[in-house]
C-alpha cells in the first residue's frame, strides 16, 4: 500500500495575521485557492524548497464561529530550525509569546494567532544552554 503525506490543515480566523506568523517561521505561500461559491480561501504555505510539506490555512470569508478558542484538539505542527535561539528571538521580537522556551537548546513551543500549537526543534545536536532561554519559565499552555 502506498501512502504519501499531503498537508496539514488548520482553520484560521484572520488569514493575513496567520500568514504573517508563518512567514516569520520562514514559510512561503506556495499556492492559493479562492472559492467564490463556497466563500472560502485555501492558502498552502511551506518552507522554501519543501513544497511537499505544506500547511493548508483554511479561511472562511464569513467567519468561523465553530473555531474553538483552544485548538489543543489539533495537536501541533512541528518544524526543524537551524538555530532555535535565533528563531525564538525573531519570533519574540515580533511579539510572539514563547510558551515553552528552548531551555534545553532543542525544543520550543509557540502559538499562531489562531491558537495552533507550533513545535520548533533544533536541527542536529542540542545547542548549549543559553540565557535568557535557559532560565525562562513557561507561559500559558503549549
Amino acid at each position: 500500500m502506498n501512502i504519501r503525506y499531503l498537508h496539514t490543515m488548520v482553520r484560521v480566523k484572520d488569514l493575513d495575521k496567520t500568514m504573517d506568523f508563518f512567514r516569520l517561521l520562514g514559510l512561503e505561500e506556495m499556492r492559493r485557492i479562492d472559492n467564490d461559491k463556497g466563500r472560502f480561501s485555501l492558502v498552502f504555505m511551506a518552507p522554501p524548497g519543501q513544497p511537499e510539506c505544506p500547511v493548508e490555512l483554511t479561511y472562511n470569508w464569513d467567519g468561523d464561529d465553530g473555531l474553538p478558542s483552544d485548538s489543543r484538539h489539533f495537536g501541533h505542527l512541528a518544524y526543524r530550525v537551524g538555530n532555535i535561539y535565533e528563531m525564538c528571538q525573531k519570533l519574540q521580537d515580533a511579539g510572539v509569546t514563547i510558551n515553552r522556551p528552548p531551555r534545553d537548546g532543542h525544543m520550543a513551543f509557540v502559538r499562531s494567532p489562531d491558537n495552533v500549537s507550533v513545535e520548533l526543534l533544533q536541527e542536529g545536536d542540542h545547542l548549549p544552554p543559553q540565557e535568557p532561554w535557559s532560565s525562562m519559565e513557561n507561559t500559558g499552555t503549549w
